[in-house]
Parts: structure tokens; sequence; C-alpha cells
């Protein structure tokens, strides 16, 4: 049998890594547009969130799939789905068709994400596993720098259409690359795969991600109740099958290994802290410096090319200190960075949120990775795949819940702000996030406003803080052991 090309082979993986890590910047730089064009500002929301939703609930499935049947059909499904799905996006006619193939599309990269990683892992040694997967993060990097750019040029070149087609001959040269380049050995598994285990892990994971989504809303309350109930039913019913079936899509005993539960929790927190970072500095740039859209995204800049910088050290780190005293220091350093947006002036320039953008994405890098490294040689070899997948799973768990927590306390915070300021209003708000609006304000209020916004912005990065030294507590709660090489 002829041997994997592995250079064309991580090739691929690369772009698929950039394929879908593009999908979630370019899409919210186009996403004015989108809404302009197809009319559902009310439901714009969904676009997004149906993407994750849908990424994350799969993720399990496709990681056992992986161990199973083997990596390279999965990995060419997830391709092929992302591909069908993106294209099927393009040519959306309207907002809830647009909702429906982002479905597809998140299926699809459910698939990729995780079975990437795990490729990576089996064409790779260990100490040459982390560097790799330093430089597949850094690919995510890369995307979220340019994402803004290109995004800004596709909508005004070409159209908001093009932001979904751009994947397709992506994804295709991908496919081509895995199809005749990637060998593996035939996999006969005589495991059933676990779907009941697997319906009611999705069933729990879209009612609690609904029920986050929907806190703070005015939605019904009989509906929160039932949605409530239905998580705890699905919890329950979920941890009854996985420990009866005799291939679970889950595996219990992985829970045992304190460690490998501990940095999961810790990934899942500490990817919230990156979404709050990510997603708000923008606001803080625009509507407190009044800096123009183009270039409040920059902020965040340096975040994403440390990154990268962090990925790459993580093999050295974890050769010198080990996995917890790297997260001990890494975590201090997101606690120092958070400080500072605590505590700064109303007036702070625009380097100081890049200095603090660096510190930022050297630590989120390193913490990623190294969390992807020793959840694999946590397991046996023939439950990486389920490892990764759950690594991931994590990860957009954090980033789902932790976008709920900090808009119920932004928004809280500016309600409550509001009402002891009778001249401001909820529509002066949605004015002074853009800089480009706040000529359409009273000069007088515009200061006000901006001491409002402030309060905010500054409540969400007091939230962070407190997951952060969550994090840091956890951390003690493990023995950091010596692994041997299962590569």
């Amino acid at each position: 049998m002829k041997k994997t090309n592995v250079s064309l082979v991580t090739l691929a993986i690369f772009m698929t890594t950039f394929m879908t890590a593009i999908e979630g910047t370019i899409v919210s730089t186009a996403m004015p547009t989108i809404v302009s064009d197809l009319n559902g500002l009310e439901i714009m929301n969904w676009v997004v969130s149906i993407f994750l939703l849908m990424t994350a609930v799969s993720t399990p499935l496709y990681g056992k799939l992986a161990d199973s049947i083997g990596r390279k059909p999965v990995f060419l499904f997830g391709i092929a789905l992302f591909v069908v799905g993106s294209s099927l996006c393009g040519i959306s006619q309207n907002m809830y068709e647009l909702i429906i193939f982002r479905v597809i599309q998140g299926l699809g990269s459910g698939a990729v994400q995780p079975v990437a990683i795990t490729i990576i892992a089996d064409l790779y040694q260990l100490e040459k596993r982390a560097k790799m997967l330093g430089l597949n993060s850094g690919f995510w990097g890369v995307a979220s720098v340019i994402a803004p750019l290109l995004g800004g040029f596709i909508v005004q070149h070409l159209s908001w259409h093009w932001v979904f087609y751009i994947n397709v001959p992506i994804g295709i040269i991908a496919f081509l690359l895995v199809v005749f380049f990637l060998r593996e050995p035939h996999h006969q598994s005589n495991s059933k795969l676990d779907l009941q285990g697997t319906v009611w892990l999705i069933i729990f994971l879209l009612s609690l991600m609904i029920f986050l989504q929907e806190l703070g809303s005015s939605v019904n309350p009989l509906i929160m109740v039932g949605l409530a109930v239905l998580m705890l039913l699905a919890l329950v019913l979920f941890f009854k099958v996985e420990k009866r079936v005799q291939d679970p899509i889950m595996p219990l005993k992985m829970q045992k290994n304190r460690e490998f539960s501990i940095i999961n929790l810790i990934t899942l927190l500490i990817s919230g802290v990156v979404i709050g970072f990510e997603f708000y500095i923008p606001t803080w740039m625009q509507g407190i410096n009044g800096t123009n859209a183009s270039l409040a995204g920059f902020a965040v800049t340096p975040s994403s090319l440390m990154w990268i910088v962090g990925s790459f050290l993580i093999g050295w780190m974890l050769g010198r200190w080990g996995i917890k005293r790297t997260y001990d220091y890494m975590l201090v350093v997101l606690v120092l960075a958070d400080l500072v947006l605590i505590f700064v002036p109303i007036y702070t320039s625009f380097w100081v949120f890049c200095v603090v953008a660096a510190f930022n994405g050297t630590a989120f890098g390193a913490i990623v990775t190294a969390s992807q490294v020793r959840s694999q040689v946590l397991v046996s070899r023939d439950e990486i795949g389920v490892a990764t997948s759950f690594n991931t799973l994590m990860k957009y768990l954090g980033q789902t819940m932790m976008v709920s927590v900090y808009g119920i306390t932004f928004n809280t915070i500016i309600a409550h702000k509001l009402s002891s300021h009778p001249a401001l209003t909820q529509g002066m708000m949605n004015k002074i996030v853009s800089a480009a609006n706040v000529k359409y304000l009273p000069a007088h209020l515009v200061p006000q406003l901006r001491q409002v916004l402030l309060s905010g912005l500054k409540g969400v990065y007091v939230v962070s803080l407190i997951v952060i030294i969550l994090s840091i507590v956890f951390n003690q709660f493990y023995q950091d052991k010596k692994l041997k090489n299962k590569a």
C-alpha cells in the first residue's frame, strides 16, 4: 500500500482549518449587508448561533466514527458537507433559508475540526505534534486577522454571497488532496454506533444552548422551565445509556481521569474568556475611543498573531514546566491582562489594548494547544478521536455559554445605568456603539453615554476575571504525571 504523503495531507488539514475558522469572522463582517438584503434583524443572531450549535452537537458523533470506521471517510464527509452547505448559504433567498443551510454547514464543520486534529495526532510523533498543532492553530489566527479585510472587500466589490462561495474552491482542493494522498489501514470495527446516547446528548446540548440563548429575554417563563426540565431529563438519560451500552459515544471512564476532566473544564472556561475579549473589544474601540469600524477590529489583531507564538512555544513550556505550572503561569498572564481592562480610565490609547491583546493571545494559544495535546496523550490510542472531539466540544460549549452570560451581564448593567439617567435612552446606546453614528447624538450627552457603555464593558471583564480565577483554582485539583510517548 502506498504511504501517506504527510506534507500534502497536512496542507489539506491547514486549508480546512482556515476554511472553517474564517467562517465565523467573515460572516460577522458581512452580517449588516446580509440583514439589509434579506430582512431579518430580529433573527440574525441565529445565523451565527445555529452554526455553532450544530458544530458542537456533532463533534462527539464524528469523533466516535473516526475511531470506529477511520479518519479519512469521516473527514471527507465533513469537507463535502461543509462545501455543500456553503454553496446553499450563498444562494439563500431569505433569512430562514440561510439559517437552515447554516445547519448543514455547521454539521460539516463538526467533522472537519476535530478529525483534522486527530489526523495530525496520527501523522506526527508527540515531540513534533505540539508544533504542528500550534501551526494548525496559527491558521485560526491568520483567518481571524484577514477575515475582516476579506469580508469587507467581498461585500464592497462582489456581494455577500461570495462570503460563502469562497469556501467552495478551498474545500474541493482539500478534498482531492485527502482522497489521493491520505492512506490509512482499513478499519474493521464490530462496535455499534451509540445512537441512543447520541440523541440524548444532542437534545441536552441543544436545550442547554437555547436556554442560555434566551436567558434574560422576554420569553414565556413556562418555556424556560420546559427547556430546563428537558435539559436535565436528557442529561440523566444520557448518563444512564452511557453506563450500559457496550460502545458508548463518550466513554465515562475518560472522565474518571481527574487530569483529563479538569483540563477540559479549563478549556471550556478559557474559551469563554477568548470570545468575551474578541467580541467586546471592537465595541469598546468604537463606542468609547471613537475608532472607525475597520480599525476597531484590529485592536484584537495582536491576540491572533501572538496566539500563533503561544501555540509554537507550548512544546517548550510543557517540556520545561509540565502542564500544571504552564497553566498556572498562563492563567496569571490572563489575570493581569484582564485587570488592565477593568481599571483603565475611560480614555485609554489604542496601543494599550494592542499590548493587552498580545499578552492575551500568547496565553490563549498556549492553553488551547496544550489542552489538545494533553487530552490526546491521557487516553488510549483507540480513544484519541473521542478525546479530541470532546476537547473541541468543550471549546464550543464554553463560547456559547459565556456569550450568553456576558450578554446578560452587559445588558443588565446598561439597563440599570440608564434607569438612573432619564435623559439617556436605549436608542442612544444603539448609536453610541458605532463611531459613525455618534454625530447623530446630542453632543452634551455623549460623555454620559460613553460612561454607561464603559460600565457594561467593564462588567463583562469582571465576569472574565472570575472565570480565570476559577480556572486557576481548578488547576490545583490534579497531579501532573509524566506520561509515555503514545505516538
